[in-house]
C-alpha cells in the first residue's frame, strides 16, 4: 500500500504539474522523459505488487490449485490451513484488491500520456489496447480470481475444523477454538468492505450467486461465516453423547456457552446500534437482526434441554410441614429423627443418580 501511494504521489507531484490541459510550453523531450520516468517509478510499484500477489495468494493464501488446472482439487496447502491463516490469507487478499484499485487509476492515466506530445485515448494509434491498460486489466482480474478464492477457503476451513480432540471439542464444555478463531477472522476482514464489494460484484461466490451491481455486501459473507460456524459447534455437541451418561447435558452446556460467547463480542451494543468497525476491525459488531435473533433462539433452546435434566430434582421435592421437625435444645440443630426424614425424602433421588 505504501509503494502504490507513493507511484500516485509521483505523478501528482511531476507528471500532473509539468503537463496540464492548458499548459503547450512544454517541450516534447521533456514531455517524454517525464512519461518514461513516471512509467518506470509504475513497473517498479506493479513489480513489487505482482511479488506480493505471488507470495500472498500462492503460498500462503492456498490457491495454488489455480495454476494446476483450475479444477478446484483441494491441495495440501488448503488441508492443513487452520481457521486463523485462512483468515490472515482473506484479509491480505483484500488489502491486495484495495492496492490494485489504488494502482488502477494510475495506469490509466499514464494510458492517456502520450510520448509523443498531448493526450490521448487508453487506446493505441491503430485502435489497439495499450499495454499499460491491459496489465492494470490483468491485474485486477488476478487478484479478483485469487481473493474470491482466499475466501473461500476461509469458509471451507471452518467447515472442515475437526468435531473431535480435546482441542476442538474441551471435555468441559467450555468455549471452543473454533469459536474465537471465527470471531478473529470476522473482524480481521471486515475493515475491507469496499474491497470485498469488488470481487463480490466480478466473481458468483457459493453464498453469493449474483454479480455486478445485484451482489451483496460483507454483511452476507459473514452471515455465511456464523451460519458455518454454528454448523460445526452443533456438530461438536452431538459427539458429547459418547461421553458417557451425562453426555447430552453436556453438549447443550457447550452450545450454551459458544453462543454466549460470540453473542458477546459480535452482537450490538445497547439497543441494537449499527455495526461498526474501527480501522482494525477490533470493535466490528453485526448489527443485523438476523444475528441477534437465530444465536439468542439458539441458546434459549440449549437452556431449556440442559434444565430439563435437571427436572428429576422436582420428584424428590416434597413439601415438609414445619409441625413435622423437631429441634434440639439449642433450636438450630434437628433432632435425630428429623435429620432421618430429610434424608428419607432425598434416598430416591440418589437412587437415580
Amino acid at each position: 500500500m505504501v509503494v502504490v501511494s507513493g507511484e500516485k504521489s509521483v505523478h501528482r507531484c511531476v507528471v500532473t504539474s509539468a503537463q496540464g490541459p492548458e499548459d503547450k510550453s512544454v517541450e516534447s523531450q521533456y514531455e517524454r522523459a517525464l512519461v518514461l520516468s513516471y512509467s518506470c517509478v509504475a513497473s517498479a510499484a506493479v513489480d513489487r505488487l505482482l511479488d506480493l500477489i505471488e507470495y500472498t495468494f500462492l503460498r500462503e493464501g492456498g490457491c495454488a490449485a489455480n495454476l494446476a488446472g483450475g479444477d478446484g482439487t483441494s491441495n495440501s496447502a488448503e488441508k492443513d490451513m487452520d481457521i486463523r491463516s485462512a483468515a490472515s490469507a482473506a484479509a491480505a487478499g483484500l488489502r491486495i484488491v484495495d492496492g490494485v484499485r489504488m494502482l488502477g487509476p494510475s495506469l490509466s492515466k499514464l494510458c492517456e500520456i502520450s510520448p509523443a506530445g498531448g493526450a490521448s485515448s487508453a487506446k493505441g494509434v491503430q485502435g489497439e489496447t495499450t499495454i499499460a491498460s491491459a496489465l492494470c486489466i490483468s491485474l485486477h482480474r488476478s487478484t479478483v480470481k485469487n481473493c474470491s478464492k482466499t475466501l473461500e477457503n476461509l469458509a471451507r476451513s471452518i467447515q472442515l475444523d475437526p468435531l473431535d480432540g480435546t482441542k476442538h471439542r474441551p471435555s468441559d464444555a467450555r468455549v471452543a477454538t473454533v469459536s474465537s478463531d471465527v470471531v478473529h477472522a470476522i473482524r480481521i476482514v471486515s475493515p475491507f468492505f469496499s474491497a470485498y464489494k469488488s470481487v463480490s460484484k466480478r466473481r458468483s461466490l457459493p453464498w453469493d450467486q449474483e454479480i455486478g451491481e445485484k451482489a451483496a455486501d460483507m454483511d452476507t459473507f459473514v452471515r455465511f461465516l456464523v451460519k458455518q460456524l454454528i454448523i460445526s459447534l452443533q456438530g461438536k455437541a452431538q459427539n458429547y453423547k459418547n461421553d458417557g451418561p451425562d453426555g447430552t447435558a453436556k453438549g447443550n452446556l457447550f452450545m450454551m456457552n459458544n453462543t454466549f460467547y460470540i453473542l458477546e463480542l459480535l452482537g450490538p451494543v445497547g439497543g441494537g446500534a449499527d455495526a461498526t468497525s474501527d480501522d482494525n476491525g477490533e470493535n466490528y459488531r453485526i448489527s443485523g437482526p438476523w444475528f441477534k435473533s437465530k444465536v439468542t433462539r439458539i441458546f434459549e433452546n440449549e437452556k431449556t434441554r440442559y434444565l430439563s435434566h435437571w427436572e428429576i430434582l422436582n420428584t424428590h421435592l416434597t413439601a415438609v410441614d414445619d409441625k413435622e421437625l423437631n429441634y434440639q435444645n439449642n433450636k438450630d440443630v434437628l433432632s435425630l429423627e428429623s435429620g432421618r426424614l430429610l434424608k428419607s425424602r432425598f434416598s430416591g433421588f440418589i437412587e437415580d443418580l
